[in-house]
């Protein structure tokens, strides 16, 4: 399948392992990925394996973003949560004000921000 350029992507720290573990193989953030990329078949949802969110200290790490929307970066997660950050970008595909909505977050992303960056070219409604 192509990528559209609007398509909803989900990037995951394959070098993440969390905080105070030695070095695995596979490290955790790969099999995150993994499952990410799984979970993802068939939706229209991307997952990108990438190295390092600079957020070691609360690894396993992973964003969500889509043009036009808020990127969201998120900590703390396990292996496990790749269906959460898939069903988080559907839900941020889907948000017509390009804000993940909370309700109907999955837990794994509600516990777990770290951040939300703004689209490019944003601007505060006064």
């Amino acid at each position: 399948m192509l990528a559209s350029a609007d398509a909803t992507t989900v990037y995951v720290c394959v070098t993440c392992q969390h905080a105070g573990t030695t070095d695995s193989e596979p490290r955790p953030g790969a099999v995150l990925a993994a499952a990410a990329t799984k979970a993802a078949e068939g939706s229209g949802v991307i997952v990108k394996p990438i190295r390092c969110l600079a957020n070691c200290t609360r690894g396993l790490s992973a964003a969500v973003r889509c043009n036009g929307s808020w990127t969201y970066v998120f900590g703390g997660l396990d292996a496990a949560c790749g269906p959460a950050l898939v069903e988080g970008a559907r839900l941020l595909a889907s948000a017509s004000d390009g804000i993940m909505p909370w309700r109907g977050r999955p837990q794994p992303l509600k516990r777990g921000l770290i951040a939300r960056v703004p689209p490019i070219n944003f601007e505060e409604l006064e």
